[in-house]
C-alpha cells in the first residue's frame, strides 16, 4: 500500500487541481437539463387542449379519397359526467390507484421514487408509481411499451393536462376510457357488463370491485376469477375506509356484501363494412404495434385504401345466396375475396366470410391459408420459364409421366403427347406444368415464388409446387397480390389497407413506408398477361368472360380426399384488369364427406368472379392492357396500346407538318391575294362613284 500512496496522491493532486469533481456535476447538470428541455419539447408537441374532445371521439376509418367510410364507434364514447355519479363511485378508483390525486400537479414524487426502487430492484420495469394524470397520458397518447423514456414523456405530459384541465375533468375522462376487461371499455360499460346495471346504481361494495380491476383487468376478471377479484375487492375498501372515504359501518357492510355477477353486454362495437374494419385493426395492431384497446378508445383517424364503390359492390355479391352451391346442414359454403389496386398495393375492398360474423373473428380474405391449386402455375412455373427463354409456343410434354415417386395426372387423365405453353397454360394441364419446373428446376420455381410474396415451407420444396400443393398454403389477399406483378410492369408493391394512423391530438402515430420488389420484366410481365387473357377467352375461366373487357386470370382448384366422391375442396380464382385486381376463395371451413363443393373443377367460382368484375368495373377507368391476348395475336390482331399511341403519334406528325405547309402557302401566297383584294376595293370603289354621279345627274 505504502508503494501505492505516491501514485495515488498524485492522481488526487491532478483531480483537484483540473476540478475533475466540478466538471463532472456539469455534465450531469448539463445532461438533466437537455433531457429535461427533449421530454418538454416532446410534451409541447402533443396537444391536450382537444384531448377530452379526442377520448369522446370514436375512431374513425377514412376511405383512400380522405372521405369518412365508417366510425369504429363502442358505446363508451358516450361516456358519464362525474357529477352524476355516487361520490365513492370515483372514490374507489383514486383510493386505490392515485390517493394523492387531488394534492399533485400531476405526478407523484413519492409515488415516483417507490416505484424506482422496486423496479431497480426487480431488474426491469414492473410498472407503478404513475398518477391518474399519468396513466391518462399513457393510455390516451402513448405506446403501452415499459421503458423509462416513455415514463418519462408520461410525466411530462401528466404536467401539460394539468395545466388544461381540471381535476375532476381528468377523472372523468380516464373513467370513461380505462379498460375494466371483458371488453368494457369505461367504467359505465363496465358496471353493465359484471352488475347489468347503471353506474349509478351501485353499490360501494360493487365500486371497489370495479376500481380494483384495474391494476390487472384479465387476471382479476370476476367472471374467471371471482375469489382473486373479491381479495382485491376489500383491499380498496380498506383503503377507502383508511382515507375516510367510508365510515366503519359502511366498510363493513361492504366488505360483507355478497357480490352477484350478472354479465350484461358492455362495450359494443360499431361500423360498416366490417370485414375490411376488422383487417384494417388487425393490421393495425400486428403492423404497427397499437393494441384493440387503444384503437377502440383514443378516437384515432385511420387513412386506408378503401374503395367504398367496391367494396359495397364486393359485399352485394358475396350475399348473393343464388350465386353460391346450396350449403349442407347449418354448414354454409365460405368464401374469402380481395380487390387491389395493382399499382400501390392496396387493397381495395375484401369480405372475409358469409353468414353471421363476429368482431374481429376469422377473417378467410387475409387469415385463409389454403392450397391454391393450379392459380400458382403462372408464378412457380411459366414466369421463370418465359424468364429461361421459353416462349408462348414453346412445346410441353403432355403424356403420362413419373418425376420420382411423383406422378401427377391430367384433370381430364387424357393427354395430347406435345403442346403448347399457352395451350397448356389456357387448359390448365398439370403434366406440362410439373415437366416443364422440372426442366427449368425447381429451385427457379421457388424463389420465384418467394419473389412473388408466397410463403414457401421446407415441406413445399417438391415438384407437387407445380400444382399448388403447399403444406399451408396462401390467402386471397396474398395471391391477389401475387398476381399485381403482372399489370404493374413485373413489380410489386406490399400489400396493406393502411397508409396513416393520427392519434387524438393531431400527432401522427403511424404511417406506411412503401416496399417494392422487382419480381420480372415488364416484357415478361406482359407475356404472361398476353397468355392469362387466353384462359378468360377461351379457357378454364372463359365463362368469366364480360364483351370489350379484358381480363386476364387463372383458375384453381383442390381435390378431395375421398375417391370415391365427385367434387373439390377449394376453389379458386384470381384474375386482372390494368388497373384492378381480384382473388376469390370458396370452400368449407371443414371439407368432410358431407360437405364439399360439387363441380370437379372451378365452375362454381368462376361466375361468382364474373360477377364480382361486373360489379367494379364501372368504378374505374377504362383501361387497356399494352398486349392482345395470344387468340389475337394468332388472329393478325396484333394492335396493343403502344401501337395506338404510334398511330396518334404518327398523325400528330401528319397533321403539324400538312398545317405547316399550308401556312407557308398562306404566307407565299399573301401579297398575291392582297394586291387582288385592293385591285377588287378599288373597282367597288369606282363604281360606286359612277352610280353616285349618274344619280345626281338625273336629280338636276
Amino acid at each position: 500500500m505504502e508503494k501505492l500512496r505516491p501514485y495515488w496522491e498524485m492522481i488526487v493532486r491532478f483531480w483537484k487541481k483540473k476540478h475533475i469533481t466540478q466538471l463532472l456535476l456539469l455534465v450531469i447538470l448539463i445532461v438533466v437539463l437537455v433531457t429535461i428541455v427533449y421530454f418538454g419539447w416532446l410534451a409541447t408537441r402533443a396537444n391536450v387542449q382537444t384531448l377530452k374532445e379526442g377520448l369522446s371521439q370514436p375512431t374513425v376509418i377514412y376511405d383512400r379519397n380522405g372521405s369518412v367510410a365508417t366510425n369504429v364507434a363502442t358505446n363508451r364514447t358516450v361516456g358519464v359526467k362525474i357529477e352524476e355519479l355516487p361520490k365513492y363511485v370515483p372514490g374507489a378508483v383514486v383510493a386505490i390507484e392515485d390517493e394523492r390525486f387531488y394534492e399533485h400537479n400531476g405526478f407523484d414524487l413519492k409515488g415516483i421514487t417507490r416505484a424506482f426502487f422496486n423496479n431497480l430492484f426487480a431488474g426491469e420495469i414492473t410498472g407503478g408509481g404513475s398518477t391518474l394524470t399519468q396513466q391518462l397520458a399513457k393510455n390516451a397518447l402513448l405506446s403501452p411499451e415499459q421503458t423509462y423514456k416513455r415514463k418519462a414523456e408520461e410525466l411530462f405530459l401528466a404536467v401539460k393536462i394539468e395545466k388544461v384541465y381540471k381535476k375532476d375533468e381528468i377523472l372523468q375522462m380516464y373513467l370513461n376510457q380505462v379498460y375494466f376487461g371483458s371488453g368494457a371499455w369505461g367504467i359505465s360499460n363496465a358496471s353493465k357488463r359484471y352488475f347489468n346495471k347503471n353506474i349509478n346504481e351501485v353499490t360501494i361494495s360493487e365500486a371497489a370491485l370495479l376500481a380494483g380491476l384495474l391494476q390487472s383487468p384479465n387476471y382479476l376478471d370476476p367472471t374467471k376469477n371471482y375469489d382473486v377479484a373479491m381479495k382485491r375487492r376489500d383491499l380498496v375498501l380498506g383503503k377507502m375506509n383508511e382515507l375516510g372515504m367510508i365510515t366503519k359501518e359502511q366498510y363493513n357492510v361492504a366488505k360483507n356484501e355478497k357480490i352477484k355477477i350478472n354479465s350484461g353486454s358492455g362495450s359494443l362495437v360499431e361500423r360498416k363494412y366490417p370485414y375490411y374494419v376488422d383487417a384494417v385493426l388487425n393490421e393495425a395492431i400486428s403492423k404497427y404495434g397499437l393494441t384493440q384497446e387503444e384503437i377502440l378508445t383514443r378516437g384515432y383517424r385511420i387513412y386506408t385504401e378503401l374503395d367504398q364503390n367496391l367494396q359495397t359492390g364486393l359485399e352485394k355479391v358475396i350475399n348473393n345466396k343464388s350465386l353460391f352451391p346450396k350449403g349442407t346442414g347449418e354448414s354454409i359454403v365460405q368464401s374469402g375475396s380481395v380487390l387491389m389496386d395493382p399499382a400501390s398495393g392496396g387493397v381495395l375492398a375484401l369480405v372475409g366470410g358469409r353468414g353471421e360474423h363476429v368482431f374481429r373473428g376469422f377473417n378467410r380474405a387475409t387469415q385463409l391459408r389454403a392450397q391454391p391449386g393450379s392459380t400458382i402455375k403462372p408464378l412457380a412455373v411459366y414466369t421463370p420459364a418465359l424468364e429461361e427463354g421459353y416462349t408462348f409456343n414453346s412445346e410441353l410434354v403432355d403424356e403420362p409421366t413419373s418425376f420420382g415417386e411423383y406422378k401427377p395426372e391430367n384433370f381430364s387423365k387424357t393427354y395430347q403427347g406435345k403442346v403448347q405453353m399457352y395451350k397448356a397454360l389456357e387448359e390448365s394441364l398439370n403434366i406440362p406444368a410439373v415437366w416443364l419446373l422440372n426442366e427449368i428446376g425447381l429451385e427457379k420455381g421457388l424463389d420465384k415464388l418467394k419473389t412473388f410474396g408466397l410463403p414457401i415451407e421446407k415441406e413445399d420444396k417438391n415438384l407437387a409446387i407445380a400444382l399448388g400443393g403447399m403444406s399451408k398454403g396462401v390467402s386471397p389477399e396474398q395471391l391477389a397480390n401475387a398476381f399485381t406483378v403482372f399489370p404493374n410492369g413485373g413489380k410489386r408493391h406490399d400489400s396493406h389497407l393502411i397508409t396513416k394512423i393520427v392519434g387524438p391530438t393531431g400527432n401522427i402515430i403511424a404511417e406506411r413506408e412503401p416496399e417494392t420488389t422487382k419480381v420480372t420484366s415488364k416484357e415478361t410481365a406482359d407475356n404472361m398477361t398476353a397468355m392469362l387473357l387466353n384462359v378468360v377467352e377461351s379457357g378454364t375461366g372463359k365463362n368469366a368472360h364480360i364483351p370489350d373487357v379484358q381480363i386476364a386470370g387463372k383458375t384453381g382448384s383442390t381435390q378431395l380426399p375421398f375417391n370415391d366422391i365427385n367434387g373439390t375442396k377449394d376453389q379458386w380464382m384470381v384474375g386482372y384488369t390494368p388497373n384492378l385486381v381480384a382473388s376469390i376463395w370458396i370452400g368449407y371451413d371443414q371439407t368432410d364427406r358431407q360437405h364439399y363443393l360439387p363441380n370437379n373443377s372451378s365452375g362454381n367460382v368462376v361466375p361468382i368472379f364474373k360477377e364480382i368484375m361486373k360489379a367494379s368495373i364501372p368504378h374505374l377507368p377504362n383501361e387497356r392492357f399494352d398486349v392482345v391476348s395470344i387468340n389475337d395475336q394468332l388472329a393478325g390482331k396484333q394492335q396493343t396500346r403502344e401501337d395506338i399511341k404510334k398511330q396518334a403519334e404518327q398523325i400528330k406528325v401528319e397533321l403539324n407538318e400538312n398545317a405547316q405547309k399550308l401556312g407557308e402557302k398562306i404566307q407565299e401566297q399573301a401579297p398575291v391575294w392582297k394586291k387582288g383584294i385592293d385591285d377588287a376595293m378599288i373597282s367597288i370603289g369606282k363604281g360606286i362613284d359612277s352610280i353616285i354621279q349618274k344619280l345626281q345627274g338625273l336629280k338636276e
